[in-house]
């Protein structure tokens, strides 16, 4: 699977690039204990730092940069971010704009009479034919003061233009400075063909596997990272 990012030739010596997301893990999952005590279990139990689709969930895909500081006072967000003119017509400046709060009317995310922010797009993105472009919030990423909403893409035709990230604003006590290369979103290329959802019981095979296979889970630590894990492909 090709991922092609394209930027306007005069701000490519400006831009911090996205990124695979594996190279990206937060410092919170990389200092968190390998276990903790836990009271109802009366001892040390695994954290999520050794759940494998816990951490293979957020090192999927890529991560998008914001490409500058930005900061941020009771809801006002400013930059000085001095790059060059853009050589292409209609291609933006700011890091960010601005969706109304009607374009969100009666949505679970809505906050009112406030704006959603959108992280602007300094790369166009081209996936491979038949494939489709997945946006979402970084995964487990609740330590950012915004929610990205969710959005796909064909970007196997549309890649000429950028795509737009728009978001919640959900830290209203934040002031401070968001900084660049934080991660603003993460994709993946997803395929568009149709899912055929097909539903069985167990026959005797598959009901001794499932007992096998759950006896040894409860059993053995690490049974999924050594005999069902699939190994990831390297850049």
């Amino acid at each position: 699977m090709r991922m092609i990012f394209r930027c306007d030739p005069a701000l490519a010596d400006h831009l911090p690039r996205p990124s695979l997301a594996r190279g990206g893990l937060p410092d919170w999952l990389r200092q968190m204990p390998a276990k903790a005590h836990s009271e109802i279990h009366g001892r040390e139990i695994r954290t999520v730092k050794q759940c494998p689709p816990f951490v293979d969930a957020m090192a999927y895909g890529v991560l998008i940069p914001l490409p500058c500081d930005v900061t941020v006072d009771r809801g006002s967000f400013s930059w000085n971010w001095d790059i060059p003119e853009p050589a292409t017509a209609g291609h933006p400046r700011a890091p960010l704009s601005f969706h109304p709060p009607a374009q969100f009317d009666g949505a679970p995310f809505a906050r009112g009479d406030q704006a959603a922010i959108k992280f602007n797009s300094f790369w166009t993105i081209e996936v491979d034919q038949g494939w489709s472009l997945f946006a979402t919030h970084p995964i487990n990423r609740d330590d950012l003061p915004f929610r990205l909403i969710t959005g796909l893409v064909d970007a196997d035709l549309f890649h000429d233009g950028g795509i737009n990230f728009p978001a919640a604003w959900t830290r209203d006590d934040f002031s401070g400075v968001l900084p660049k290369g934080t991660p603003v979103a993460q994709v993946f290329a997803v395929p568009r063909a149709a899912i055929e959802l097909q539903f069985e019981a167990f026959d005797d095979a598959h009901q001794r596997a499932y007992e096998k296979t759950v006896t040894e889970v409860l059993e053995r630590p690490n049974v999924y990272r050594k005999h069902f894990r699939a190994r990831r492909g390297r850049a």
